[in-house]
């Protein structure tokens, strides 16, 4: 018998810490964005297992968005014109992922009487009534939270007053509720059966307890370094009472979670966090 090469690679090795790391950010960055990520990974039923991850996906999306907010105020833009482009970018990063599970989510919810009927509808590509009037309520609600927080011209507390922009208001504003609203996400997809055996979010497995417990530290660690007291505490605490009424609502409407479902959960929550910290700067 010749024995193997010692170099050849060992198909049962187990990977290390770090490239597993490394794998599951990836895998996230695959999941939640459209950017160009090389390489492949092996997703059936990996999925759940990088939601950890997914608050660090929300900070680059956030930053992406507050760095064209930034630039497009720079060169002299109105404020109007820069919240547009800000989120434009966000869209083009996510592919509008989440916008799309939001107005599917919408459909199947407002225009099915079976839950049969629901998933049905959700399914199915077209846009509905219910799914125009979702979407276009969450952007003008986007524009709105956006527009305001720059030209109110307030940071989110006396200490960043001397330091920071509208434009950095706008940056912290976008990173922390990315960060929490993907943690939402996870949070609700671990809280959540799979409402059908089919689909990614099916596919993608169970989120382990370890898993979704990182990914809600991991955010709530985020905001708290970047947003100071009342807007920390009012973002934190809408986006868990929005996290909550969004499970409560899926599980009544289709009894469990689909890709869909995660999608308007993230965009519920992020504009939750959004608004919760355009609260506090009104107090300021």
């Amino acid at each position: 018998m010749t024995d193997p090469r010692p170099d050849s690679p060992d198909p049962y090795q187990q990977p290390s810490r770090r490239q597993r790391w490394f794998d599951d950010l990836r895998l996230a960055l695959m999941l939640l964005t459209r950017l160009p990520i090389p390489g492949g990974i092996h997703v059936e039923g990996q999925v759940a297992r990088a939601v950890w991850l997914f608050p660090l996906v929300g900070v680059l999306v956030g930053l992406g968005g507050g760095a064209v907010f930034y630039a497009a105020n720079r060169i002299g833009l109105g404020i109007s014109t820069s919240a547009l482009l800000t989120i434009g970018m966000q869209v083009l990063l996510t592919g509008a992922l989440h916008e799309d599970g939001l107005a599917d989510t919408a459909d199947g919810f407002g225009g099915g009487r079976t839950r049969q009927r629901k998933l049905e509808i959700m399914r199915d590509s077209r846009i509905g009534t219910y799914g125009v009037v979702a979407l276009l309520l969450i952007l003008s609600l986007r524009f709105s939270a956006l527009q305001e927080l720059a030209s109110n011209l307030l940071s989110i507390s006396d200490e960043l007053d001397e330091t920071i922009s509208h434009a950095g208001a706008i940056i912290v504003a976008l990173v922390s509720a990315g960060a929490l609203s993907r943690a939402a996400l996870a949070a609700a997809w671990y809280r959540l059966p799979a409402a059908r055996p089919d689909g990614l979010a099916a596919s993608g497995g169970s989120v382990p307890l370890p898993s979704a417990l990182l990914a809600l530290g991991l955010a709530i660690a985020i905001a708290f370094l970047l947003l100071p007291g009342t807007a920390f505490i009012l973002a934190v605490a809408g986006v868990a009472a929005m996290t909550l009424a969004m499970v409560v609502l899926a599980h009544r409407q289709i009894g469990g979670h689909t890709g869909d479902v995660l999608g308007a959960v993230q965009q519920a929550t992020e504009i939750t966090a959004l608004l919760a910290i355009g609260a506090a700067t009104l107090q300021v």
